[in-house]
């Protein structure tokens, strides 16, 4: 067990950096060593958030050097999270990663590669794992029997400042593997099946994208034990608030869906309005003797759960204990590693316009 804090080195110091930052800040198992972002302005930014201080970077590299940290925190673009994330643990660092883990699936398994062969621990930001709602939605899942129809998406009508944000993400990929990643691993976890093939739609609805991207997709994913699941997203000032936020999963037994969001989101692309759940609704399939149902549906309240800062401090107290107690993060890997594998596999059926078998 660790005796002296973990002093670690924050990439990135946008959104997702400030949060884990203020987790960092927090606990008393971290030490933050440094933070790099190649803008000034954010650096300060989240220095002012921590009402602290600590030295700054705006290379990596250098960052990397100077502070030499016991671990990285990447929140970073993700064309840059394979390189960062292999020169860290070439340093000898664990590494908290925000999704996806890399671009590509080549990538993401050098990646995983690289921390069995450092000897180092790779958390993958997959914060709905954390979530209390989301780990009962998902054991709820569970009870509903065999195939599971799972329908899920996350639309995001943004502007300003979140569209200029969302236009940078696609500049390395769209929003179907950017966030799909989460809800791909949540079908997972559910099924507890192998996925095997993967179909796609998509459409460019405006030209502000780089050559060939597009910020509208679904994807479609059918599992070995014939469950199958949806999963759509779209970005942008076209995007429709209607049902942006679709969680429902179907089985021989009955439903189980997240009914809706928690007032006081301010829409949907506001981060807060992408976790906060109002309600669990089970719905009983059995049929009584009348032909009605033989039972009500259940409702299951789920006010007390985490906001967004707190979910963020609880992945890194789950990183956290992973250093300090050596725990084997390799099915936590793999399935960092399985998820994008298949929104990739799907953005590939988009492209091609052919259903992907994922053998």
């Amino acid at each position: 067990m660790a005796t002296t804090p973990v002093r670690i080195l924050v990439a990135g110091c946008g959104h997702m950096g400030t949060s884990h930052a203020k987790a960092y800040r927090a606990l008393a198992g971290f030490e933050i060593a440094g933070v790099v972002s190649r803008g000034a302005a954010s650096r300060r930014a989240l220095l002012d958030t921590l009402g602290a201080d600590y030295p700054q970077f705006s290379d990596y590299t250098q960052a990397l050097a100077a502070t030499r940290p016991d671990a990285v925190s990447i929140n970073t673009y993700p064309d840059t999270h394979a390189a960062y994330a292999l020169a860290a643990f070439g340093a000898g660092c664990h590494v908290f990663l925000e999704k996806p883990i890399a671009v590509t699936v080549d990538e993401a398994r050098q990646v995983a590669e690289a921390a069995r062969r450092a000897g180092r621990k790779l958390v993958v930001g997959y914060i709905l794992r954390v979530h209390p709602t989301w780990k009962r939605f998902i054991e709820m899942a569970r009870t509903l029997g065999t195939p599971l129809v799972m329908r899920m998406n996350l639309n995001q009508q943004s502007s300003g400042a979140a569209w200029k944000t969302h236009k940078a993400l696609m500049g390395s990929m769209s929003p179907i593997v950017d966030c799909g990643v989460h809800y791909v691993d949540v079908m997972c976890q559910m099924t507890r099946s192998k996925p095997v093939r993967v179909a796609a739609i998509g459409a460019r609805l405006t030209e502000e994208l780089p050559p060939g991207m597009y910020n509208y997709g679904q994807l479609q994913v059918t599992f070995a034990d014939a469950s199958v699941g949806w999963y759509e997203a779209g970005w942008g000032p076209m995007m429709s608030e209607t049902a942006f936020f679709v969680k429902d999963v179907i089985g021989p037994a009955g439903c189980v869906s997240i009914a809706g969001v928690k007032d006081g989101a301010a829409g949907s692309d506001d981060v807060e309005s992408h976790t906060k759940a109002a309600v669990l609704r089970l719905h009983h399939a059995a049929l009584a003797a009348d032909g009605g149902f033989a039972r009500t549906d259940e409702f299951l309240d789920c006010s007390g759960e985490p906001d967004h800062d707190g979910l963020c401090r609880l992945e890194q107290e789950f990183f956290l204990d992973a250093i300090e107690h050596d725990r084997d993060l390799s099915d936590h890997v793999d399935d960092a590693v399985n998820s994008l594998r298949i929104v990739l596999a799907a953005d590939e059926a988009f492209r091609t316009g052919r259903i992907v078998s994922l053998g």
